[in-house]
């Protein structure tokens, strides 16, 4: 059974820098891609960064570029999304999603950036 459990976010103020992580389970995490994806009230879920299997490649939605850095641990089955110099709109839920077929996300995280 695929698991994706997310943690790490919280409130913040702008400049500020959270760390969000993915525990993945329930299959071969070193096989599959990895992606993190937002979505703010109103608006629909956007992908924010992507890695491949082994690291080697990154992606990332230009409105991030610079600020976010997506990375894994192959060994502990973690991905995860360091955050730096928020901004407002920023503010979302934060979700990972396990490439490949299917359509496996996490439950989610709340990321708050505000003053």
């Amino acid at each position: 059974q695929v698991q994706l459990v997310e943690s790490g976010g919280g409130l913040v103020q702008p400049g500020g820098s959270l760390r969000l992580s993915c525990a993945a389970s329930g299959f071969f995490f070193s096989r599959y891609s990895m992606s993190w994806y937002r979505q703010a009230p109103g608006k629909e879920r956007e992908l924010v960064a992507g890695i491949t299997s082994d690291g080697g490649i990154t992606n990332y939605a230009d409105f991030v570029k610079g600020r976010f850095t997506i990375s894994r641990d192959n060994a502990k089955n973690l991905v995860a999304l360091q955050m730096n110099s928020l901004k407002p709109e920023d503010t979302a839920v934060y979700y990972c999603k396990r490439g490949g077929l299917g359509a496996y996300w996490g439950q989610g995280t709340q990321v708050t950036v505000s003053s």
